[in-house]
């Protein structure tokens, strides 16, 4: 993607942007596009912020590590939505809290510290920023209510249902999604395949029953 075309995009995403200054299409912007493949570790938990990341084209994962290896998947980045950990760590001028990482290749482009905040200034963006925490605080909330309150195999289910019939996915992947270890999300698995819900291969889960699997995701916890 071109230069152009790049900038025509952002602003079709993030139809803030028209209005800041130093305007995007500008050299004093510094933006450039840039292309990533798939699995690129855009920012790591600990370090500093080297600027705020807008997404053209792909996607980017953001997740908080543990002590013992595992992580937990915060959000998501697409194209026309913003990262709440680089807008966070900007703010506060604090190392950043998380990781990112693109699940495919993407398209990007990164917002320098000092033009990010100078944007700030142009009240349309920065209320798109504080708009943005509104919602990511809402999605954390929601997970956090998922992590500390709902049932692993409920939440195991909810994550098999929406990918079709049949999942080429690993049982770490899924481990990495839900907060937990590989070893209880194949202990889960192999329930669910001895209950005729799900069908298991080498990376691959085979969805058999999934009213059954729908059914456990509406059951109300006791």
């Amino acid at each position: 993607m071109n230069v152009l075309a790049s900038m025509a995009r952002l602003t079709d995403l993030y139809p803030s942007l028209a209005q800041v200054q130093p305007a995007p299409v500008t050299p004093e912007s510094g933006l450039q596009p840039f292309e990533v493949p798939t699995n690129t570790v855009l920012f790591s938990e600990n370090t500093p912020c080297q600027g705020f990341p807008l997404v053209l084209h792909g996607e980017i994962k953001v997740s908080r590590n543990s002590g013992d290896g595992r992580s937990l998947e915060l959000y998501r980045v697409v194209p026309g939505e913003l990262c709440l950990v680089s807008s966070a760590c900007l703010f506060r001028a604090q190392p950043l809290t998380a990781f990112g990482i693109t699940t495919k290749a993407s398209t990007l482009l990164l917002i320098k510290p000092d033009v990010f905040t100078r944007w700030l200034e142009t009240p349309a963006f920065r209320n798109d920023v504080l708009g943005l925490f509104a919602e990511r605080m809402a999605d954390l909330t929601s997970l956090i209510d998922a992590v500390a309150f709902q049932r692993l195999d409920r939440r195991l289910a909810a994550a098999l249902l929406g990918r079709g019939q049949q999942l080429n996915v690993t049982h770490q992947t899924l481990a990495d999604e839900l907060g937990t270890v590989r070893e209880m999300v194949t202990r889960l698995l192999r329930r669910f395949e001895r209950e005729g819900w799900v069908s298991l291969g080498r990376e691959q889960i085979q969805i058999v029953n999934g009213a059954a699997l729908r059914t456990l995701v509406s059951t109300q916890p006791a």
